[in-house]
């Protein structure tokens, strides 16, 4: 028996947070270690296993390994949960004490099931945003690595909470956002209050949503490694910091590029929304670097009068525009009317969808501009695609993602903290015209630098190589340990 289980695949279990752009992020992750020759186990809730079954392909892209099984498990939520907006903290608090259970249940089934002739889960790839796999995973004696679907800017803040504190900078004195930051190292010539990941808003240390997520984040190191959805070019020197921390850290990224470059196959959907593929159609008819796209990503709201501040902006700058508005995405949505003009201006340069194939858009030859909440998915897609950015972060790493966008790779402008149409209408004119060699000079230079990192040789193909590597001896290390107890 011994003999046997140590001669199969290494069988990975990859637990993602269920966000859409953890799972997205982590799919691919999936295929790529399918790719590699492991068996992977995905573990979603009951909610997103059902949206990605009715919108996304993952049935029919996965079905060549036959180590791939999709699972579900509870969140603790009723179905009808929007799970966005300001119902997503909810699910961040409950989440937790939910699912320890169930996945502790899940581990101890899987090992009953596979004791004999098949082969059991013996490493496990989890959500940093989630610590409580890491406890279930040292009960069952199965080594566990830590996934950060985030940018390590973000990670990095939070790694220095402690000296912040101590420092006098956190909780903020005063209202002014725009005071400098000078205590976090490698950041200390451009950082402000403002561009902290928007829970360091909080007037109180002990308030339960920073507490939380710092919790959280400070667990990591605990784990035998960490894999982040970058590469070295991008985020090189906050790296060099975070590597204090967390020394063995795999740099991988950009995702959607490695695997497409791998696999050299179509680009793959993880979407929990029915895409509007009609957009494409419309995109293929307008000219070249011509079309400003606009999404905000899977979880933000906007309220109605925000929304109305855009559509203005965008009507008034006179550029075409494709712009998806997610289902359920308006706060108080209702019945107003919509300006004529408004309704004019989008008839003659606009298109509008409840959902959009994001990577493909992006790639289109009409989009020469992206106006996103800064996403750390969407900032990567739009990297490589060589779009530049106008920024409006909403939530979580999305405040320090912009300020990186705009003053340190220079790929755009960081528009965070105001929803004004004369501004918003300015920022468009910029990048799409006044601005625009200089911003499509420093994406094209990112871009490449994204794409070598992925092919052969290249330092994110390395590094996943050695991930797979290590994960075989990582399991080979388990399955003697889980012998040893039978």
């Amino acid at each position: 028996m011994d003999r046997l289980r140590l001669d199969l695949p290494s069988h990975v279990l990859i637990f993602p947070y269920p966000a859409p752009s953890h799972v997205g992020s982590m799919l691919q992750l999936a295929e790529l270690l399918c790719h590699g020759g492991l068996h992977v186990t995905f573990l979603v809730t009951h909610y997103i296993h059902g949206r990605l079954l009715r919108h996304s392909d993952v049935q029919s892209r996965f079905a060549p390994y036959s180590g791939f099984r999709l699972e579900p498990i509870s969140d603790g939520l009723p179905e009808d949960d929007p799970r966005s907006g300001d119902k997503i903290m909810d699910l961040f608090h409950s989440f937790g004490a939910t699912a320890k259970p169930h996945f502790r249940e899940f581990l101890k089934s899987n090992r009953q099931q596979n004791c004999d002739t098949q082969n059991p889960i013996n490493c496990i790839l989890a959500d940093g945003l989630m610590s409580f796999p890491i406890d279930v995973a040292e009960e069952f004696g199965i080594p566990i690595i830590c996934f950060k679907a985030s940018s390590t800017c973000h990670l990095w803040v939070y790694f220095c909470v402690p000296r912040l504190v101590e420092d006098g900078v956190f909780p903020f004195k005063g209202t002014d956002l725009d005071a400098p930051i000078a205590s976090v190292p490698g950041m200390e010539r451009f950082l402000r209050r403002c561009d902290l990941p928007s829970f360091f808003r909080a007037q109180d240390v002990a308030d339960r949503d920073f507490q939380m997520i710092l919790n959280e984040t400070l667990q990591i190191p605990r784990a035998k490694a960490l894999i982040l959805n970058t590469f070295e070019d991008l985020e090189g020197p906050i790296l060099a910091h975070a590597r204090s921390v967390c020394p063995k850290i795999y740099t991988i990224g950009p995702l959607h590029t490695h695997l497409k470059n791998r696999l050299q196959s179509p680009i793959s959907s993880n979407s929990l929304w029915e895409e509007d593929s009609n957009c494409m159609t419309w995109l293929d008819t307008q000219p070249s670097r011509s079309v400003i796209y606009v999404s905000f990503g899977s979880i933000t709201m906007v309220s109605r009068d925000q929304l109305m501040e855009f559509w203005h902006a965008l009507v008034n700058s006179g550029k075409r525009f494709l712009w998806v508005v997610r289902p359920g995405s308006v706060a108080g949505e209702g019945e107003s009317q919509t300006p004529t003009e408004l309704v004019e201006g989008t008839r003659e340069r606009g298109y509008m969808v409840g959902w959009a194939p994001q990577e493909e858009v992006l790639a289109h030859e009409a989009v020469g501009g992206f106006l996103t909440h800064s996403g750390w998915n969407s900032t990567l897609e739009s990297i490589v695609a060589a779009v530049p950015m106008i920024c409006w972060p909403w939530f979580g790493d999305q405040q320090i993602n912009s300020r990186f966008v705009e003053e340190v790779w220079k790929l755009g402008l960081d528009m965070k903290d105001t929803c004004d149409r004369v501004i918003i209408e300015k920022m468009v004119r910029d990048l799409m015209n006044d601005r625009r060699q200089e911003f499509t000079q420093s994406a094209d230079r990112m871009a490449e630098l994204a794409k070598e990192a992925v092919r052969e040789g290249g330092s994110s193909y390395c590094n996943l190589d050695r991930l797979i590597e290590d994960i075989r001896l990582l399991s080979a290390d388990g399955a003697h340990v889980l012998i040893g107890r039978e």
